[in-house]
């Protein structure tokens, strides 16, 4: 698990870095408004600041629709382990599945 939270951080970090770095250069932010802007962006929340230019709108719509997959491979990296152990402790494995395939 903390491997996996580990990951989790490294993409988490990775994505917020990117969102940072474009809304300063791209959009024209100050390092703070930046930082707040990508944060509330891959959180969901939404932006913050009033974004004036055209390369900055399409910036952040593409920031926007790769946070929303951020999000979704946050939670899958997160969860999976847990999961892999929730199954194992069932004793659940593909030849459980299989045998119920044939029978029907």
């Amino acid at each position: 698990m903390a491997l996996a939270i580990g990951f989790a951080t490294g993409i988490l970090a990775f994505a917020l870095t990117l969102g940072t770095l474009g809304y300063h250069f791209v959009a024209k932010f100050s390092w703070i408004d930046s930082v707040l802007n990508a944060s509330m962006i891959l959180t969901g929340m939404g932006p913050v600041g009033e974004i004036r230019t055209t390369a900055g709108k399409l910036f952040a719509s593409c920031y926007a629709l790769f946070s929303g997959m951020i999000f979704i491979t946050v939670v899958a990296v997160t969860l999976t382990p847990l999961l892999h152990r929730l199954l194992h402790k069932f004793h659940i494995d593909e030849a459980d599945f299989d045998k119920k395939q044939r029978q029907g």
